[in-house]
């Protein structure tokens, strides 16, 4: 699921997440890399290079979802060629990324500004939270009085892939999903058929799992389910009209891709009898499952919407 995930959110970020057009990510190599524009890279513990990074960096997407930059980070700036106070920067620019998005209402507690750090500046942060390295100003005391975690090398790269990972969609969620209007939406009990439906509330308040932007896209999935399941599939020689269902998640709900198809048949109903009409509508095989799946990524295709979904 994890995997699923982590390629969803590559995906997403290089194809939307950049200004001027797409741009490559590998999480957590590329965000690390790119955190900020002026890096120094170490060819021994004692020789640092300047290199000045001319590709797009990890602030410069920030910028362009938030539309605002973090205060007191500038979009450039330089690193000091020691490693300690190197590495002193960095943890204080990721602490103040974390707290800021937590203040946009992220949900990043687990989430330590250590594990954003590349593993050469792991390796020396903990050198001095330890007290196994000196001879700056700031590491003759530890960082903080928390607990410190000392991973190896293995372990802190999974951590520190899940926490980008964790980053990016936090992100996701609470710059890009507050897009989503819910004044676009007609009250989906205008159906006469979803009158007799559990109605999804889209208050802010009211759900521990969604957020109401969230909840707002699971109304829009009701009704144009609803709305379009009788129209796409009155002549399926598959399965028939499919029943009514209740849209709860965007996982198990979704997974037959009758909902989505009858998302796009909504805005482009000259994809019912090439594309949806083919679908199974009670798949019960993973054969089934995957004809589905592939008429889905045909649809896409054949309106130019190409991102890179693997089936």
């Amino acid at each position: 699921f994890f995997q699923k995930t982590l390629a969803a959110v590559k995906s997403w970020f290089t194809l939307f997440g950049w200004p001027n057009g797409q741009n490559p990510i590998s999480i957590p190599h590329s965000l690390r890399r790119d955190a900020c524009i002026v890096q120094l890279t170490v060819a021994q513990e004692k020789n640092f290079k300047r290199k000045v990074d001319k590709d797009k960096c990890f602030y410069d997407m920030l910028l362009h979802l938030n539309g605002q930059p973090i205060p007191g980070i500038a979009a450039s700036q330089s690193l000091s060629p020691d490693p300690v106070e190197r590495m002193f920067q960095l943890h204080w620019q990721h602490s103040e990324l974390l707290s800021f998005l937590k203040s946009q209402g992220a949900y990043l507690s687990h989430v330590m500004p250590e594990f954003l750090l590349t593993p050469e500046d792991y390796e020396i942060w903990t050198e001095v939270n330890t007290g196994l390295r000196v001879g700056s100003m700031r590491s003759s005391g530890k960082l903080s009085s928390r607990h410190i975690f000392v991973l190896e090398n293995r372990a802190f790269e999974t951590m520190s892939k899940r926490a980008w990972t964790d980053v990016l969609l936090q992100m996701y969620k609470v710059f890009v999903l507050p897009r989503v209007s819910s004044r676009i939406f007609p009250d989906p009990l205008s159906l006469e058929s979803l009158q007799n439906m559990p109605g999804i509330k889209s208050e802010p308040l009211c759900s521990n799992i969604y957020s109401r932007y969230e909840r707002a896209i699971l109304i829009w999935l009701n009704k144009n389910y609803e709305k379009n399941r009788q129209i796409v599939w009155k002549d399926s020689q598959r399965g028939g009209i499919p029943p009514m269902r209740w849209i709860v998640n965007f996982d198990q709900d979704l997974l037959d891709g009758l909902v989505l198809a009858a998302q796009m048949a909504s805005y482009c109903p000259y994809l019912i009898p090439t594309h949806f009409i083919k679908m199974y509508t009670d798949p019960r095989t993973h054969e089934q499952f995957l004809h589905n799946s592939l008429i889905l990524v045909k649809a896409l295709h054949a309106i130019n919407l190409d991102i890179d979904i693997k089936v």
